[in-house]
């Protein structure tokens, strides 16, 4: 019988010959090139060996890929700001131990130790607030406001050594230690966040808050505001107010609405100067600013010997540990307050261009992330903190040069201070809290 290609049984056929010819070579150990034969050899389990090796393996790549990949929270940071402020951090750190050093550099400084620890926890701090869920800002937004309330109180009462007031203010609670608690840093935050609570909730088919919501803004911001100038902390009032109306302004409320609030904001100021509100220490800072030849050896003292550091530097500076009048102590509170007097003697004209540009990069990635926020409330928290970090620098740096009167605002980032640099790091979580958030879901 013969049988065509096409064939059905043909193919059958073939079939059932290469499978019976290959079954013949199963049991057989495979060839080698060089002739020989391969041995079937079985390798004990344990970490580098079998199953245990590859699955360490595997699981080191999907712990890298989760850290590392595309979708981690590692690679949804701003990178630009932490990398502006980690170089703030490191340029303070220099700075304060230049300020505070009294016979040659030494690591063994203890403001240097604890600019390093204060950095180091800040930093965790901020990780901390950075990998929370971007809603959770505003559940822990009341809960902030009570804490920094409360803090305020305690610093009134008269408790002894434990919240002894500072030149004139009772602004810290004492802990053992050498440490010292700042309420009023934390205060900046807890109005921005209540503040971006209530001015968010922008009802549907609606572009800007209700009247309502701008009222109890103003009311919850009073608390906060009353303690401090309690205390009183003349500066920290100022940016409190300049962050209550900046954020109503952000929110879009009408034009009335605002020029209400201002006309209101400028009665209560010159009702303040008209009633003598303010401590003697105020007056004589205001007046110091207004007429600074007045008094240079007394109130003007510290704006003074400020504008003559930093004029003594040139453009590039005497070198860092080598300024005369910062090494000699003549500059008052140089390691806090008047940081920047430090960077100009030391670091020149060119130093001082170097933080300016820094701080005005982190405030243009806040800028940024306000603009990319989804929501209203995501906007006016990084638009709260970008008027916190830009109002801070400019009276800070004004006060050094002359241009603004003398207040307890640090610079950001750069002056010694561990609830300044705290309440800072955590602005920076904030902001980033915010980013990743526009990163996931746009």
């Amino acid at each position: 019988m013969s049988y065509w290609r096409g064939s059905p049984d043909l193919a059958k056929r073939r079939l059932s010959r290469s499978a019976s010819g290959s079954a013949a070579y199963r049991g057989l150990p495979p060839v080698r090139l060089d002739g020989g034969t391969a041995r079937r050899v079985v390798l004990p389990p344990g970490p580098d060996f079998g199953r245990g090796g590859r699955g360490g393996r595997s699981r080191l790549r999907r712990l890298s890929g989760q850290v590392f990949g595309s979708g981690s929270p590692l690679r949804q940071l701003d990178w630009i700001l932490l990398a502006a402020v980690l170089t703030l951090c490191a340029l303070g750190a220099l700075l304060v131990w230049s300020a505070t050093v009294t016979s040659g550099p030494s690591t063994s400084d203890p403001y240097l130790a604890k600019s390093i620890l204060n950095i180091s926890l800040g930093l965790v701090l901020m990780a901390v607030v950075s990998m929370l869920d971007y809603r959770q800002l505003r559940q822990y937004a009341p809960f902030v406001l009570a804490a920094s309330c409360l803090g305020l109180l305690v610093v009134l009462l008269p408790l002894g050594s434990l919240t002894a007031p500072v030149n004139g203010a009772r602004s810290w609670i004492s802990l053992p230690g050498g440490f010292q608690i700042e309420p009023s840093e934390y205060a900046k935050l807890s109005v921005i966040l209540v503040g971006a609570m209530f001015l968010g909730d922008v009802p549907r088919r609606a572009a800007r808050p209700r009247l309502r919501a701008v009222a109890i803004t103003l009311g919850v911001s009073a608390v906060p505001l009353v303690l401090v100038l309690a205390e009183p902390d003349l500066g920290v009032v100022m940016l409190l107010l300049a962050l209550i109306l900046g954020m109503i302004t952000l929110s879009g409320i009408r034009l009335r609405w605002l020029a209400a609030l201002l006309s209101a904001g400028a009665a209560g100021f010159f009702g303040v100067i008209k009633l003598h509100l303010l401590k003697a220490y105020q007056v004589s800072r205001l007046s110091s600013f207004l007429h600074p030849s007045a008094d240079p050896l007394g109130t003007g003292y510290s704006a003074f010997q400020s504008k003559i550091a930093i004029g003594s530097g040139g453009l590039t500076g005497q070198g860092l540990f080598h300024g005369q009048l910062i090494s000699g102590g003549f500059v008052p509170e140089q390691h806090t307050d008047f940081i920047f007097a430090v960077a100009g003697e030391e670091l020149g004209f060119a130093g001082c261009l170097v933080i300016i540009g820094l701080l005005g990069i982190v405030l243009m990635c806040a800028i940024r992330i306000a603009a990319r926020a989804d929501d209203q409330f995501g906007m006016l928290v990084a638009g709260g903190i970008a008027i916190w970090f830009a109002v801070q620098a400019f009276i800070n740096i004004g006060m050094t040069i002359g241009i603004m009167p003398v207040t307890g605002l640090p610079l950001p980032f750069v002056s010694y201070g561990g609830s300044a640099l705290f309440a800072d790091m955590i602005a920076i979580g904030a902001l980033q809290t915010v980013h990743r958030h526009r990163a996931v879901f746009s």
